[in-house]
């Protein structure tokens, strides 16, 4: 599912002849929001530095948050018990917040 999200993100993201480009005055693109394809392109290179970083906490947020599991059938899919999950499920989320709003170290 995620690859699918991804993928079509990126595919509206592409621009081809000028399609879909407007003029902006640089003094207002400070204020633009990203949208959220660009979000979701964001989380995915997040969640795939989590991924290098600790693959069991990464795998607890993809099932949390692409396929909506709830955190019991998360522990029982990947094994573990309640509290790890738990605790996976704090730090990813920790880790991926820092990363997506830009106070990471890194």
């Amino acid at each position: 599912m995620r690859r699918l999200l991804v993928e079509s993100a990126r595919r509206k993201k592409r621009l081809r002849d000028g399609l879909g480009r407007r003029l902006v005055d640089l003094d207002a693109a400070e204020s633009l929001e990203l949208v959220p394809d660009e979000d979701l392109l964001a989380i995915d290179e997040a969640l795939t530095r989590l991924t290098d970083l600790d693959s069991a906490k990464a795998e607890v947020v993809k099932l949390r948050f692409f396929a909506g599991l709830t955190m019991p059938e998360i522990a029982s899919s990947l094994d573990i018990s309640l509290s790890t999950t738990e605790r996976h499920w704090t730090f990813a989320r920790a880790r991926l917040y820092a990363r997506l709003s830009g106070t990471n170290s890194e």
